[in-house]
């Protein structure tokens, strides 16, 4: 029996990948690697998360993490804080030098957006972010 090569979780892996490697490409010569932005980004929407939520999160093992975020603080991006409620955990805020990098990574991701929605009109761009968050939630929720 052959099997569909476009079936609905290898052509998302396949944009997915494509989406990583262009952005890759166009962060070239930024100080951050892709780990260590999308770790900043991950960080800028849940600011004051704990440490061990923004591992899983990122589906990556705790000390990853934390040498993604000695980087991130040797660079003065983010700072850890100790989690009042519990003293063995800490939080990862921003720090103000973050704000530049992060608008970098906004631009470089618009432009990856634009070139992947090309030919798309605004309607089907829109049916597809609204098709792509349902999915989302659906898988989410269980």
């Amino acid at each position: 029996m052959a099997l569909r090569q476009d079936s609905l979780g290898f052509l998302l892996a396949d944009v997915s990948r494509l989406m990583r490697r262009a952005f890759k490409q166009r962060l070239k010569g930024s100080s951050l690697t892709l780990a260590q932005a999308r770790a900043l980004v991950y960080v800028a929407r849940h600011e004051g998360v704990r440490q061990i939520d923004l591992a899983e999160m990122l589906e990556v093992q705790p000390i990853t993490l934390g040498r993604l975020l000695d980087q991130l603080t040797q660079s003065s991006l983010v700072e850890r804080r100790p989690d009042p409620k519990d003293r063995r955990a800490y939080r990862v805020h921003l720090t103000p030098a973050a704000s530049p990098h992060l608008a970098a990574i906004e631009q470089v991701a618009a432009e990856i957006r634009v070139a992947a929605l090309h030919d798309l009109d605004a309607q089907q761009a829109a049916t597809l972010l609204l098709a792509l968050h349902k999915m989302r939630d659906n898988l989410s929720s269980r």
